[in-house]
């Protein structure tokens, strides 16, 4: 049977709830989904949509990274954002951190999200067992 192990990263934002930045479960993480909050200060970052989209995604590397994985290991993102108008700014954000074969995802207008943030996004990666980028 499969161990389930939690994933922590200095990297990215401590819990604001009862979860786990990440769960590993055999070559399968589970990355809970992460709001743009500076992880020395676990305040929402300053700026834009633009902004935020970029601290999103440095703490899912940074997770991704805390479990030996990279970018290229993600098979499945969600999207969460407050503004669908914000959509072309965020995909922008987006395609510079992922490359073809892209991950499969989806994206969900909310009313709101935790703290204030206009962009929340969660992941589901595999180890492939590619070269990390």
């Amino acid at each position: 049977m499969t161990e389930r192990c939690p994933v922590i990263s200095s990297g990215a934002p401590e819990a604001i709830g009862p979860y786990s930045q990440g769960v590993r479960v055999g070559d399968w993480l589970y990355v809970s989904g992460q709001i743009p909050l500076d992880p020395a200060t676990g305040q929402l970052v300053a700026g834009d949509a633009e902004a935020q989209m970029e601290r999103v995604l440095a703490s899912v590397r940074a997770i991704l990274e805390a479990a030996d994985m990279g970018l290229n290991d993600v098979v499945k993102v969600t999207l969460y954002l407050t503004d669908l108008n914000d959509f072309a700014v965020i995909n922008g954000v987006y395609g510079r951190y992922f490359v073809a074969p892209y991950p499969a995802r989806a994206t969900i207008g909310v009313a709101a999200l935790p703290k204030g943030a206009r962009v929340e996004m969660d992941a589901v990666a595999w180890r492939s067992g590619g070269a990390v980028i």
